[in-house]
């Protein structure tokens, strides 16, 4: 494989997508997707012409993605801009794909790589950052995912579990991305809880619908980031809380604890606390080792950081993030605000600069921004 001669051929076949006429970002997609086909396939068959050859298969690829984002902004179409309290009325097609993509001859990572490309309509590199992982590498996982299924029979539905994963990664960036697949997740994880009676499907019901409640809160007129604790809590959405509140409770009564049902709980104690002031650290802190026994998750402990310096003091907070490899993502904001909180602005302002540079999109990375901005801001009165 000439590895110069994919790179070397890489801009060109770039450039002739985008005056085919797709956009930047869907065709580096489509042009990865290719690169990996060609990985693949060259060292047996390598082609006469290989620039032919990967603008052939790059602009499949494009036009395959763009049919799947239309299919799934038409089912988005269907459903209202805020989910409905109630059960769902009915199963669509949709959720049964989400289970076929889950097949058990994929490993639960490439399972789920796999649904939120066909099916979720993410692109590669929104689900590689929600994997924490390289774009290269999961688009390698996505083309080994494809290539695993290419000779399958869809006659086994795949685990509950892994396809509980994809639709809480499908919310997550429907919430927090430039994708709106919130509601979409909603819906379909009322559907499942309608057709499977299982407390963890019912706790990420729960999950969904605490964090929905707030989303109207969470940005400013000019689109900036607004934190939690500085939140309007008037405009939360109190009937969603208390649907949320309601589902959770019934799932946490059947004593079978799982990560969806004790994120929730979290996510309840903030809901329930009138002004952020009266946030019940202490508790958060509890559930937050309940979810890091369920998960070891990086993520799950640098969070718990955060909810140790609001509970314990900043230095307790600090203590706990320094167990913790620096190069997680969001490291540096959270210490950051660590920092910030024990007194040190100078280098709170610091660190809030490394992490801007750093952040994963356009909106945070101006959060940080402001944030470093208004502590020199506070250093020079």
């Amino acid at each position: 494989m000439n590895e110069a001669l994919l790179r070397s051929l890489t801009p060109a076949v770039l450039g002739i997508l985008v005056r085919r006429g797709a956009d930047f970002a869907a065709a580096e997609d489509a042009v990865q997707d290719a690169l990996v086909e060609a990985v693949r396939v060259w060292p047996a068959d390598p082609p006469r012409d290989p620039k032919g050859w990967l603008i052939s298969v790059a602009w499949r690829r494009f036009l395959d993605a763009t049919r799947a984002d239309a299919a799934r902004r038409r089912r988005e179409d269907l459903v209202d801009e805020e989910p409905a309290p109630g059960p769902a009325p009915g199963v669509d097609d949709t959720l049964q794909l989400y289970f076929l993509c889950a097949h058990p001859s994929l490993t639960p990572s490439s399972a789920v790589a796999l649904t939120l490309r066909a099916v979720g309509g993410l692109t590669t590199r929104q689900i590689a950052h929600a994997y924490l992982v390289p774009e290269a590498t999961m688009a390698q996982r996505i083309s080994r995912a494809k290539r695993t299924v290419s000779a399958v029979r869809f006659d086994q539905p795949g685990d509950v579990g892994t396809v509980l994963r994809v639709l809480y990664l499908v919310f997550n960036e429907g919430y927090t991305g430039d994708v709106d697949l919130a509601a979409e997740a909603i819906r379909l994880t009322r559907q499942l809880t309608a057709a499977i009676d299982h407390p963890e499907v019912a706790g990420l019901l729960a999950l969904m619908l605490l964090h929905h409640a707030r989303r109207a809160s969470r940005t400013a007129p000019d689109g900036s980031l607004v934190p939690l604790a500085e939140q309007d809590r008037g405009r939360w959405d109190t009937t969603v809380i208390a649907e949320g509140v309601d589902i959770l409770q019934a799932a946490l009564a059947r004593d079978r604890l799982g990560e969806f049902q004790a994120q929730a709980a979290i996510a309840a104690l903030h809901a329930d606390a009138p002004t952020a002031e009266e946030t019940d650290w202490v508790q958060i802190v509890e559930w937050y080792d309940e979810l890091a026994r369920l998960t070891d998750s990086p993520v799950v402990r640098l969070n718990r950081a955060v909810a140790v310096g609001e509970a314990d003091g900043a230095r307790a907070g600090l203590a706990a993030l320094a167990a913790l490899d620096d190069s997680l993502p969001r490291h540096t904001a959270v210490a950051a605000y660590l920092h910030e909180r024990d007194g040190d602005l100078a280098r709170a302002a610091r660190l809030y600069g490394e992490a801007a540079h750093r952040a994963p999109n356009l909106a945070e990375r101006d959060h940080l921004t402001r944030q470093a901005a208004r502590l020199n801001a506070r250093r020079q009165r």
